[in-house]
């Protein structure tokens, strides 16, 4: 005659029981954060909805400014230098100004030196000023100005610049160099280097303020005779 066992029932019915009131206080704990959660929202929707858009609006807003700082500096401006240093076409925004020095001595150590800046120029003899665009013909061979900058990267260390090869668009067949980051003179930003028939031209935007300009608008349109 087959038997219950009556103690592994009662074993099994104490388990169901208290699984059944673990799922309700389960249940009724996911419903009351659910409920707390569509009441605050309920509550605050208004006020959620106006920050996002007030949010939404200010970075509509810091766009639309910066695409009119853009447009503004359209078209641009063009400084032609002298044939004998190179005819140098350097075309930078209107909204900027610029300043150049053409040396009265041939054997100066630098027969040209540009700065350009937005609004006023800085004082081209404080050593502080940063140039939002720096050009320079440089009386030495290129070579030698290549040599002055490995030893500046030697010395770097640990803030060592990037290097690889440029040429300027308009100018392919004069291939030189870019430097991006710590530059010489204590200055941050970015270099280009390139030989200028014996002497050795340099482009340098003096602040990573100004490098997206000089990528976007001083590079890609500057020309001269190699």
């Amino acid at each position: 005659m087959f038997k219950h066992n009556q103690k592994g029932s009662i074993n099994g019915l104490a388990v169901g029981l208290i699984m059944s009131v673990l799922l309700l206080f389960v249940i009724g704990g996911f419903g009351a954060w659910a409920y707390i959660s569509r009441q605050d929202y309920k509550d605050n929707a208004d006020q959620k909805i106006a920050k996002a858009v007030t949010i939404a609006k200010q970075q509509e807003a810091t766009a639309k400014d910066k695409q009119f700082l853009e447009d503004e500096k359209k078209p641009l401006e063009t400084y032609n230098g002298p044939s004998q240093l190179g005819g140098l076409s350097i075309k930078y925004p209107k909204t900027w100004s610029g300043y150049v020095v053409i040396a009265k001595e041939s054997a100066s150590a630098t027969p040209l030196t540009g700065y350009f800046y937005p609004g006023v120029v800085p004082s081209v003899t404080d050593e502080d000023s940063r140039f939002a665009l720096l050009v320079e013909v440089i009386n030495r061979p290129y070579a030698t100005e290549v040599d002055s900058i490995n030893s500046f990267v030697e010395q770097a260390k640990a803030k060592q610049p990037s290097i690889t090869p440029y040429a300027l668009p308009k100018v392919p067949s004069a291939v030189g160099i870019k430097i991006v980051g710590n530059l010489p003179e204590d200055r941050q930003g970015e270099m280009i280097i390139l030989p200028l028939r014996s002497q050795t031209l340099k482009i340098t935007a003096e602040s990573d303020q100004f490098k997206a300009d000089l990528e976007n608008n001083i590079l890609p349109n500057f020309s001269f005779l190699p």
